[in-house]
């Protein structure tokens, strides 16, 4: 089986690449690649952990953290190879997007269907973290509350989320005028800070709780259902849930593309895939299994909000505002490649568009002459793009079902399928052979698995839509 060809020329390739190396200066080390992933996959996913982890018990929860943390980490290996084309080594082409690498192994018809479920995945993030923003936004405003009038006090503000997501919308207009992923370091970095900040004081608090209880709660089969079909459709929720928290598949060549040479760009991402799952993992074991210890049956949906809003309200309260902070760069850092996309088409369809091609400078006041650089096109297309999201998630508030359908219907296409294929044909792996084999039946478990995950997903979404 050969690598299929791809209709654009040597040349045409040549000058496309030499283009991208002289408008993007790859600087980024091991270290920025390690911030760029950790901003990309602890983010809202890791709040649902505990809930997850109590779905499925003391032996399931943690095995099946475990399991995709595994599945992820196989993922970032195929897919780091296949950064330079054809060759993984001296390949002259620079693949800067998942698509684009479907595209040039698999062909137009694969990018097609690639396409589908890269934007539906993006686009699922930036509407899951507008829920949990305008959560924890509100969460904080119930705190501060309490605090004030006292714990009797009707302090609800469930009426409000409407307001906090279109505040969080508001604000990604402006963050949306960020150029590209060069440009974002400083946000990552930060995003980075901030999810272990929450992370650790989930995980504290959450330690504190077993504590108190002076015992561990939960059992080896997870929080009890009415029957056994409620059961099986929570335990295939939790899997959704698990399987949103870790794949970053979708913006790994993305991040890659920042890296400096040499070392080989692959050689730095495994080794930054590698770091960033064992961090992940670590503290989504922590959060998970010292959640459910800390509620057992009655483990929130949302880790934090099981703490209440009284005592200690200010440590509650900067928990929420570092997840505010962080996923104020993680929407970024999935909207980006969409941004890239659309500008991309744009500017390709119609180079002589005025609106599309001219950037205006602004100096901006008392700043010593520093200068804002704007787009019409950019300020046009990515303020209508978070206005949607914006609309979606106030249609959707749901978190842990819409989390279940979105890790659900990403996981295995993106984090499976397509790796799989692309290194099939790059390594002209004859077919019955034992790595054949192994790879084929890898990719036929987790799309039995995400399967399963979807159902369960689509009915809690459907039930909760419902009620």
């Amino acid at each position: 089986m050969d690598i299929k060809e791809n209709n654009e020329s040597p040349v045409l390739r040549s000058t496309e690449l030499q283009l991208h190396d002289s408008v993007c200066a790859r600087t980024g080390t091991l270290w920025t690649a390690v911030a760029h992933i950790i901003t990309g996959v602890i983010g809202a996913g890791v709040l649902s952990l505990a809930w997850a982890t109590a779905k499925l018990g003391w032996i399931g929860g943690p095995a099946a953290l475990i399991g995709f943390a595994g599945v992820t980490l196989v993922s970032a290996f195929l897919l780091s190879d296949c950064y330079l084309f054809p060759d993984a080594v001296n390949g002259p082409l620079r693949l800067n997007s998942y698509s684009q690498a479907v595209k040039l192994y698999l062909g137009k018809k694969n990018q097609i269907v690639c396409g589908v479920f890269v934007y539906i995945s993006l686009v699922g993030v930036g509407v899951a973290y507008t829920i949990v923003t305008a959560t924890c936004i509100r969460a904080i405003f119930r705190s501060n509350c309490y605090h004030r009038k006292g714990h009797n006090a009707t302090c609800s503000y469930g009426d409000k989320n409407n307001y906090f997501m279109l505040l969080f919308g508001v604000l990604q207009i402006f963050m949306s005028q960020i150029p590209n992923f060069h440009d974002m370091l400083w946000l990552s970095v930060v995003a980075a800070v901030m999810s272990f900040a929450y992370s650790s004081i989930g995980l504290g608090l959450a330690f504190g709780q077993i504590i108190e209880n002076r015992q561990i709660e939960g059992s080896v089969k997870g929080r009890p259902a009415e029957n056994r079909g409620a059961k099986v459709w929570l335990v295939f929720q939790a899997l959704g849930n698990i399987a949103f928290s870790y794949p970053f598949s979708i913006i790994l060549l993305e991040i890659q593309d920042t890296l400096r040479s040499p070392p080989a760009e692959k050689q730095t991402m495994k080794k930054a895939s590698t770091a960033a799952v064992f961090i992940t993992t670590f503290f989504y074991l922590c959060c998970g299994c010292f959640g459910y210890a800390a509620f057992g049956d009655t483990t929130p949906g949302n880790l934090l909000t099981g703490f209440g809003f009284y005592e200690p309200f200010w440590l509650v309260d900067f928990a929420n505002a570092c997840i505010v902070l962080h996923l104020v760069g993680g929407y970024q850092v999935y909207s980006q490649p969409i941004f890239a996309a659309m500008e991309r088409v744009l500017t390709e369809r119609y180079p002589q568009n005025k609106l599309i091609t001219k950037f205006y400078g602004f100096k901006l006041p008392s700043s010593r002459g520093v200068t804002v650089t704007l787009s019409p096109m950019r300020l046009c297309l990515r303020t209508t793009y978070v206005v949607i999201i914006t609309g979606v998630s106030i249609l959707f508030p749901y978190f842990n079902e819409v989390l279940g359908v979105l890790g659900a219907v990403g996981f295995w296409p993106l984090a499976v399928y397509f790796p799989v294929e692309i290194c099939i044909l790059r390594k002209k792996i004859p077919v019955w052979t034992r790595k054949w084999l192994l790879l084929r039946g890898f990719s036929f478990v987790c799309l039995l698995v995400s399967l399963l995950a979807l159902v369960g997903s689509i009915y809690g979404l459907v039930a909760a839509k419902l009620r």
